[in-house]
């Protein structure tokens, strides 16, 4: 428990330290996220906080973690979060192609799965599948990671929203990990959640600066890594006896505002026969934005909803997967449908007032003529 407590502390410290001068760099070379049409700021904004995680989540693990400790080959975790972040780094700055982007997380998706061994291999029985075989599991293990990979990057559109949302993520996560004694993995999640504390001092509204890809990309990664393992750490042949059931809902439950939130727009654009990659402003945080909240109150009312599917899913783990899918998956769609339903009753009562409004003017320039008339 203390490599756990002193890997939080060491990745808070730096990130705190270290986020000020690299505002300084920023500003001095130019290097802004500047506002447009799509974006809900107006300043210029540094967008290379993912500097400070990455250094913040690599020191503090690198000097506590204990040899020895099954974190499943940490080397090749370390390969593919170096490019991984040089990939989202560079488009931080000089902006690259989606196809090259996507070239580096199957790379690095690639390295770990091969490299580690860390696959999805037992889906526990929702919609009565177990065991997946080698062949199915490598490929379906790569996608997850990409998908967990770019949702998270999806979500980075309001101030302290993504880093939040990956803090109670890896929280979440740690505190799994320590309470079945995976003392390994626990300080990675407790290394990046650490990271993210000390991020969020300078991200929660009004932001000072941003994670930038080469943040959300090495988070977005981080938590899929460590989402997998513990589906892995629960599968059927597994002997703790902390063991869950439903470990693969459970883990889409942690990270439900990213997942469900990509999935969403994703079937929206499909919908209107627009690309699925087509950005705009659907997500959930622009539909609370427009509703009247602000940056914090809309951070503040996702962080709540994600706790609360955290919480519901491990009341109630023993049931089927199957239905607790089900029961996760329309919760979800009856809480991402609230925004919605708000935003179009305030069109709607806006028109109205704009109809009265025109009404009542069209009323008084009769009430004109007719005087001048008489």
């Amino acid at each position: 428990m203390q490599n756990i407590i002193l890997t939080f502390l060491t990745a808070l410290l730096i990130v705190v330290f270290g986020i000020p001068s690299i505002v300084t760099v920023a500003k001095l070379k130019g290097l802004y996220d500047k506002p447009n049409e799509r974006k809900l700021h107006t300043n210029k904004i540094p967008r290379l906080g993912g500097l400070a995680i990455i250094a913040g989540f690599s020191i503090s693990a690198s000097i506590w973690l204990i040899p020895g400790l099954d974190i499943g080959k940490i080397q090749y975790l370390q390969a593919s979060l170096i490019i991984l972040f040089f990939s989202g780094l560079k488009d931080d700055i000089i902006i690259i192609s989606p196809m090259k982007k996507l070239f580096s997380q199957i790379l690095a998706a690639s390295i770990i799965v091969i490299g580690s061994g860390l696959k999805l291999n037992d889906f526990q029985g929702l919609f009565g599948i177990h065991e997946i075989p080698e062949l199915v599991s490598i490929p379906l293990t790569i996608f997850t990671i990409i998908v967990i990979t770019n949702s998270l990057n999806l979500i980075d559109g309001i101030d302290g929203l993504a880093g939040g949302i990956a803090f109670i993520s890896a929280v979440t996560l740690g505190l799994w990990f320590n309470f079945i004694d995976e003392l390994g993995w626990s300080i990675i999640a407790f290394g990046l959640a650490g990271s993210l504390l000390g991020f969020l001092f300078f991200n929660f509204s009004p932001a000072k600066i941003f994670m930038g890809d080469a943040g959300s990309l090495t988070v977005g990664f981080l938590l899929s890594v460590l989402t997998i393992k513990f589906i892995e750490l629960n599968s059927s042949n597994a002997e703790s006896v902390y063991k869950i059931n439903a470990s693969p809902i459970i883990a889409m439950s942690i990270l439900i505002i990213p997942l469900f939130d990509t999935i969403r727009v994703f079937a929206i654009r499909v919908f209107k026969k627009q690309s699925p990659f087509k950005a705009d402003n659907n997500h959930l945080h622009h539909l609370l934005i427009k509703v009247g909240m602000n940056h914090k109150e809309a951070c503040l009312a996702l962080y709540l909803g994600n706790i609360g599917v955290i919480l519901l899913a491990f009341l109630m783990k023993d049931i089927s997967p199957t239905y607790l899918f089900l029961l996760i998956v329309a919760i979800a769609v009856i809480l991402s449908n609230i925004p919605s339903y708000m935003f179009r009753h305030k069109l709607l009562d806006f028109d109205a007032e704009r109809q009265k409004s025109i009404s009542e003017e069209f009323a008084s320039e009769l009430r004109v003529k007719k005087d001048e008339s008489n």
